[in-house]
């Protein structure tokens, strides 16, 4: 076999570039990550270079450098951000894996709709640790926990205010039954939840994942809501899910049920969430992600409301790095050489 040109742009780990390059002899691995840091810094909004690359970051090389070695590579390794004129600079480009789950990371730039095969780490991301946050997100607003929160800044209790709930016997939707949504509906189901879920096409007659009691489709979400005393969004950010949650569908939402996200902010209409807030129709809203979080600071009706819990994007963090994207990657890379199908593959035309 011929060379095969692998180029990471993504900082990795010394011990998965050499699981990459023991994969097979043909595999020529450049680990060019951190290099176009600068050209990142450039090109993307402030916010996001601040909030994704180490301080200070500049790249490596010269311009003529990273175009060489975009020109030279038929298989990249990366991540987010990325070199948004990445199709035109990588001429022999075949296929590009993102290390992220999120599609929708890739809708700037000119990869997206491009005739590169495009893979992600969907399903394989840091799903136990954002189940874990929603989980979390749940217990602080049925637990009253943001009572304790706005009752230190008026120094004194207000005990008939906590309001706490049991979660044995109520009842968790997950919206979108994937990777992290099996996760999320295994640990509420732990914790006595009744536990039903979406997915865009569920398989019938499939058996069920660990803990639902009933998987629909996505017409079955208007079912699911009137009774569902917590909603956890994980689904994919796509045309179809823009603004999937709008002012009927929080309506429609159980009185007093709580809301959380752990998957695009656009997902959500935000002006509706802060209007069934203000109309004390939702008990509260835990937000790991907002509307344009690359680009700016949540908006300040949201953030300053106690009754939504808002945090960076940091949900699949944790002490223990169970993140499956390079293990996709490697997967993949020993399929790509044997001429299989790859795993992951982005749809331009679903989104995902």
């Amino acid at each position: 076999m011929s060379a095969v040109n692998v180029l990471t742009i993504q900082r990795i780990a010394a011990a998965d570039r050499a699981r990459i390059a023991a994969i097979d002899p043909a595999i020529q691995l450049t680990d060019a990550g951190g290099w176009f840091d600068g050209e990142i810094r450039d090109t993307w909004p402030a916010y996001t270079g601040s909030r994704y690359l180490p301080p200070g970051a500049a790249g490596s090389g010269t311009r003529e450098d990273r175009d060489r070695l975009l020109a030279e590579a038929e298989i990249i390794l990366g991540g987010f951000p990325f070199p948004l004129d990445l199709r035109a600079r990588a001429p022999r480009l075949k296929w590009f894996h993102q290390r992220p789950a999120g599609a929708s990371n890739l809708l700037r730039g000119d990869l997206w709709g491009s005739d590169v095969i495009v893979t992600t780490a969907r399903g394989a991301g840091s799903t136990l640790a954002i189940a874990e946050y929603a989980v979390a997100g749940i217990l602080y607003f049925a637990k009253g926990f943001n009572r304790a929160a706005a009752q230190r800044a008026d120094a004194g209790f207000n005990h008939r205010a906590y309001r706490p709930l049991l979660l044995d016997g109520k009842t968790a939707c997950v919206v979108g039954v994937g990777g992290i949504g099996r996760e999320v509906g295994r640990l509420c189901a732990a914790l006595g939840m009744r536990v039903v879920g979406t997915r865009r096409s569920p398989e019938p007659g499939a058996n069920l994942p660990t803990g639902f009691a009933e998987i629909g489709g996505a017409g079955d979400l208007d079912r699911f809501l009137p009774d569902s005393d917590f909603v956890v969004i994980c689904c994919q950010w796509t045309p179809q899910t823009t603004h999937l949650f709008n002012r009927d569908r929080f309506a429609a939402m159980k009185p007093g049920s709580v809301l959380v996200n752990v998957a695009r902010g656009e997902i959500v209409d935000e002006a509706a969430l802060a209007d069934a807030l203000a109309r004390d129709h939702l008990r509260g809203a835990a937000l790991d992600v907002y509307v344009g979080e690359f680009e700016h600071p949540p908006p300040a009706r949201l953030w300053s409301d106690p009754r939504v819990l808002m945090t960076p994007h940091v949900s699949g963090g944790s002490d223990v790095d169970r993140h499956g994207g390079v293990d996709v990657f490697c997967e993949n890379l020993r399929a790509y050489l044997d001429g299989r199908p790859l795993r992951n593959v982005v749809d331009w035309e679903r989104g995902y």
